[in-house]
């Protein structure tokens, strides 16, 4: 699967939601904003996400999918989520999230 880099459309690097940027700008996160603090933080949400991504997985029922186990994104919500995100969350947002007791594991499978 090749690289998508479609229109508005990016990837959360901590957790590998795919959305729009209206929508993190409207909505942040729904797994990682009470962390990442996007909502209505048009700098944070270039910072915290990527348009360069591979892959998608439509996760619909996180629980019971071997998918979501092995994407280590069993506990997310439902939604679209990016196989691989390219891109290296900035390091004062990774002190940020050790700070708040969060281990951040990149998504980018080429690092």
């Amino acid at each position: 699967v090749s690289t998508q880099s479609t229109g508005n459309i990016r990837a959360c690097m901590v957790c590998s939601l795919l959305k729009n940027i209206d929508q993190f700008l409207v909505d942040g996160c729904d797994n990682c904003d009470q962390w990442l603090n996007m909502r209505n933080n048009r700098d944070r949400v270039m910072d915290c996400t990527s348009p360069n991504y591979e892959g998608m997985i439509a996760l619909t029922n996180p629980e019971e999918s071997w998918v979501a186990r092995w994407q280590r994104i069993r506990a997310f919500t439902r939604g679209m989520y990016a196989v691989s995100v390219m891109g290296k969350l900035p390091s004062y947002i990774q002190r940020e999230l050790e700070r708040q007791g969060i281990k951040f594991k990149s998504r980018d499978l080429g690092i």
